[in-house]
């Protein structure tokens, strides 16, 4: 009599890294070729355990190296407390507890949420991953999203024409120590649309369709100019981890050697403990040097490994690529090229880095961010500032959007000339930088304006040194004007709207004598008038919408 099994196959479809271009993961999907196996695991908790474990068994026989993404249904969890048989079958099959995500999907409606928890508190325990899968599209609440704090969050590419939310959702997943991925990518548009987002990881079509045998190569659409996010301490290690290659401390060489030979891809293993902590890394070309010697294989195929290998260098989950970069400048030269173990808050390995893929992103970055600098000032445009204002509404922060210009500027360059009126200029940008405190950022939109973006109780210092000073071009006394609109959490919604805000407190410290300071807040009609003589427009507020920055 035949099993429902013997007509079920698998597919492994890769879980791609937008930065890297690498395959970060393999999801298995179950593949039925009659009846609707899927639907019926839905209502039947004891066969969706069942399938997660023949998932696990099918992606043994294929040999695969990579970490596995394994599919379970929410209410499974919640009814069956756990998933033990998922975890010998791990075990059988070679492969470490964290080597594998628990993809928890939808329907959460009537699961029981507590149990839920409580078992994937226990499947974590065990040292298996969890990602919290189909939100956006599914019915997870964000109350039990953020109390199961999952390592990876996964949207439906649907989601993708509301940006908004995507980049909330980053937001989200960065307080939650968690890794976004968008599922479903089927064109490059979309793809754009996630790595500008700021989604780390993606799978659909448009990489590999689901494949009976687990695809080593993608295809990654090039990055276009300009999306790169850069986060104020540099790029995160998260969006370059490569999946690591990991053995038993107690290996021996000649399973590393097995391992190498086998995936010429690999370029070191790293040796764990029993509770995933890298113990030493054996890089891939010093060791097989070594056992390539003379009398090599006869003095170390059966020796421990580790005798062969290095103290492991690594990083913390939460750090930057720049954090890495100092991590490989430690040490001798001859250790440039090994992999350094990504960790998480327990120590246990997550992954690798790769120096190569650190140096080449970083170096895009700095390429990219040099073509947006004011060649006069090298201070960034409107861009970098924009970026960061719509950052902190996301963030719900307050901040302070100042503009800055010389008053009748035409006239200075008239009167004393343009190479004067160049310096003034370069002269008020380094006096924005060095004013400049905390997490101020300053950019120079063009000609004699500047925008500055700061926390508001750095507003008084900054304006007390910008204006307070003594400005002169070619011999001529000079004067500033100095807008800002301060922005509460609600207030505004992008920085379109700040913009908008901004722009008539502007025209109103222009009307005004000598150095002149206006403040508004947004949201609210009027204004306060800071600095600066005579009378300014009384309508100047954030009810007049204007263009945005430019």
């Amino acid at each position: 009599m035949h099993s429902w099994t013997d007509t079920l196959r698998f597919a492994f479809q890769p879980v791609v890294n937008l930065t890297t271009g690498g395959v970060a993961g393999l999801e298995i999907l179950a593949r039925p070729e009659t009846g609707d196996i899927l639907a019926e695991a839905r209502r039947n908790p004891e066969l969706d355990g069942r399938l997660a474990v023949l998932a696990v068994r099918a992606a043994a026989r294929k040999e695969t190296l990579l970490p596995l993404h394994v599919n379970v249904f929410a209410g499974t969890l919640a009814d069956l407390g756990g998933l033990t048989p998922l975890h010998t079958a791990v075990r059988e099959s070679g492969r470490l507890p964290w080597e594998v995500t628990i993809d928890i999907g939808p329907p959460y409606t009537h699961v029981p949420q507590q149990a839920l928890l409580e078992a994937v508190r226990a499947l974590r325990a065990q040292g298996f991953r969890i990602s919290a899968d189909g939100v956006g599209d599914g019915d997870v609440p964000l109350r039990l999203l953020t109390d199961m704090a999952p390592d990876l969050v996964k949207l439906d590419a649907s989601l993708l024409v509301r940006p908004a939310a995507v980049r909330a959702m980053r937001t989200l997943c960065e307080q939650l120590g968690a890794l976004l991925s968008v599922e479903g990518v089927e064109t490059e548009l979309q793809c754009a649309a996630a790595v500008s987002a700021g989604a780390q990881l993606a799978q659909g079509e448009l990489f590999a369709p689901p494949a009976r045998l687990p695809a080593a190569d993608v295809y990654v659409p090039p990055r276009p100019s300009g999306v790169l996010p850069v986060p104020k301490s540099g790029p995160s290690v998260r969006e370059f981890v490569r999946p690591a290659a990991l053995l038993p401390a107690t290996a021996s060489a000649g399973q590393v050697r097995a391992l190498l030979t086998g995936s010429p891809e690999v370029s070191g293993v790293l040796l764990v403990d029993v509770n995933g902590l890298p113990v030493r890394s054996v890089h891939r070309s010093r060791f097989l040097l070594s056992m390539s010697g003379r009398y090599g294989h006869a003095l170390y195929a059966d020796r421990p490994a580790a005798k062969l290998g290095d103290p492991p260098r690594t990083v913390g989950v939460d750090a930057t690529a720049w954090e890495v970069l100092d991590v490989v400048a430690v040490g001798g030269r001859g250790r440039t090229s090994d992999d350094v173990a990504v960790v998480d808050r327990t120590g246990r390995c997550v992954g690798v880095v790769r120096l190569a893929d650190l140096v080449r992103a970083l170096a895009e970055s700095r390429v990219e961010e040099a073509a947006r600098l004011n060649p006069l000032t090298r201070l960034p445009g409107s861009d970098a500032i924009t970026g960061e204002v719509d950052r902190r509404i996301a963030d719900g922060r307050p901040f302070a959007l100042s503009w800055l210009d010389v008053d009748h500027f035409k006239q200075v360059n008239d009167g004393a000339g343009f190479a004067a009126g160049d310096e003034l200029i370069r002269s008020v940008g380094r006096a924005l930088q060095h004013a400049a405190s905390g997490s101020t950022r300053v950019g120079h939109i063009g000609g004699d304006d500047f925008l500055v973006l700061a926390e508001p109780e750095w507003l008084d210092p900054l304006a007390a040194s910008m204006l307070d000073a003594p400005w002169s071009a070619g011999g001529r006394p000079v004067t500033l004007s100095l807008a800002t609109v301060l922005c509460l959490p609600g207030s505004v919604t992008d920085h379109r709207q700040a913009a908008a805000c901004l722009a008539p407190l502007k025209k109103a410290a222009k009307s005004l004598q000598g150095a002149s300071w206006v403040l508004g807040r947004a949201g609210l009609p009027g204004h306060e008038i800071r600095r600066g003589s005579g009378t300014a427009p009384a309508q100047a507020g954030c009810a007049v919408a204007e263009p945005g920055l430019g």
